[in-house]
């Protein structure tokens, strides 16, 4: 046996390569990185028709490993060439960030320590930073004292955090689930739905609340079907608002909606994933005032504070909400929870295994400061009205003045075929690969979307899309 141990042990250390290795791989990869860097500007927003990344099948996982050129040449091929350049100041498709570098450095160095988040016991340091960044998060939107919270992988998991402690905070069962009814709107993004049906709520009555000419729930309407509902012997006791809706931007009437679900006795969500990020400016402040109503809300620091992907954040009102959905009993963690001085992330998530998820927002915000965070998201709420005013000079309608950062446009022709036209030119546009842009439907007509939000986007980055649309018009035109 002890033969064979030394055999496995022999080949099991080449998990971990020496000093002179790790220099030798770090350099080829920092190499690499250093050149998407520094070509970041010139670098297409969408590469179309390059092999999407059928390559990885020729070099399937094997007994052997390759080495480290090798492998950073197949990501270079099949990743980071084809597609969307996430990275890029041109996304402006659908809701970017970017990707600040400081974040990656923190993600290195969490990755190197392999340092454990879920419990206080194991990683005091990290839970702490954690909480504090919560702290922060609560102050910022002006939530009290007794509130807390999770920063989880996205939006979408943080959505269904909230929802699940809502669920739960207003006690419903799976034999009044078929009465209990849930308010949203068609803005209302399609993780709330995903969220609704993953905790069980599935078989729950939605009622999709009417929207003014500006795509806001309209709060009288709310008022009225959660009153109608009530008289029906129904059960109302969740209606979720939008700081930032995907499609428009739009910022439902949140003081509003938390009147009428605090008089009504309703759980008030607001995912404010999108836009809650803009409250570091005092437009954005004005704006979102109402947040601090909401029983629970989300925002992602991977969309507005220019994270890479894979940060969200759920805050809820009060951490004993939060505690009756997750907290937990086990044996083998009784000397962890002996005596903490520190809520751990275990208790009030899904998660007991957890990333060090923290490390990544708090080192730019260490490092950059407030400062720079307040003004590139100022500059992205400028730049939207920019290009609404531009846009329209090129021939282009754009009715919704912007809320935020996404602006709503499309081409006005002649003739009856818009929808066809603006499709066209959409693809024009992607083809061209210098911005990237998306689309959306609205009112039954289709329509092209503006998101900028990536930290790379500025006035240079709007000028090429206006060029490139305005080329795109003029061959389209002569066809």
């Amino acid at each position: 046996m002890r033969d064979r141990l030394i055999e496995l042990e022999r080949s099991a250390r080449l998990l971990e390569p020496s000093s002179e290795m790790r220099r030798e791989a770090r350099a080829q990869v920092i190499a690499y990185t250093e050149d998407f860097l520094d070509n970041i500007q010139a670098a297409k927003a969408y590469v179309a028709n390059a092999g999407k990344g059928e390559g990885l099948l020729d070099s399937p996982i094997s007994e052997e490993g390759i080495g480290v050129e090798a492998a950073i040449d197949m990501i270079r091929a099949n990743i980071d060439t084809p597609g969307l350049n996430p990275a890029s100041g041109g996304h402006l498709g659908y809701i970017p960030g970017g990707g600040i570098y400081y974040s990656a450095l923190a993600d290195y160095m969490v990755d190197v320590s392999n340092r454990y988040a879920g419990v206080f016991y194991a990683s005091p340091g990290a839970v702490r930073m954690e909480n504090m960044l919560i702290r922060w998060l609560c102050d910022l939107v002006g939530y009290p004292a007794e509130a807390s919270g999770n920063l989880t992988t996205s939006g979408s998991l943080a959505n269904m955090i909230a929802i699940v402690a809502a669920r739960d905070g207003r006690d419903i069962k799976s034999t009044n689930i078929p009465r209990s009814v849930i308010y949203l709107s068609e803005q209302t993004h399609h993780s709330i739905d995903k969220a609704i049906r993953v905790a069980g709520l599935g078989e729950c009555i939605v009622r999709y609340i009417r929207l003014d000419d500006k795509f806001r729930m309209i709060p009288a309407e709310l008022a009225e079907s959660m009153d109608s509902d009530k008289a029906a012997g129904l059960n109302p006791f969740l209606v979720v608002a939008s700081a930032g809706t995907t499609d428009v931007g739009a910022i439902d009437p949140l003081t509003e909606i938390g009147e009428i679900a605090r008089s009504k006795d309703l759980w008030y969500h607001v995912d404010a994933a999108y836009g809650g990020s803009f409250i570091l400016t005092e437009e954005g402040k004005a704006k979102l005032k109402g947040l601090e109503a909401a029983d629970s809300l989300i925002i992602d620091p991977h969309k507005g504070l220019f994270l890479p992907y894979g940060l969200g954040v759920v805050l809820v009102k009060n951490v004993r909400d939060l505690q009756r959905s997750y907290g937990f009993d086990a044996h083998y963690m009784q000397d962890a929870f002996a005596a903490p001085d520190e809520l751990s992330p275990a208790e009030l998530s899904p998660e007991l295994t957890k990333h060090f998820r923290g490390l990544r927002l708090w080192l730019p915000l260490k490092l950059h400061g407030l400062a720079p965070f307040r003004a590139c998201l100022e500059e992205k709420l400028l730049l939207a009205r920019y290009f609404h005013r531009e846009v329209q000079k090129l021939g282009f309608e754009s009715d919704l003045e912007p809320e935020l950062s996404v602006v709503t446009y499309r081409y006005v022709t002649s003739g009856p075929e818009q929808d066809e036209f603006n499709r066209q030119l959409l693809t024009e546009v992607i083809n061209d690969g210098r911005v990237f842009i998306s689309s959306t439907m609205l009112n039954g007509k289709f329509t092209l979307r503006f998101a900028c939000l990536s930290f790379r986007t500025h006035l240079a980055t709007v000028d090429t899309l206006l060029a490139v649309l305005r080329e795109a018009v003029e061959r389209l035109e002569k066809h």
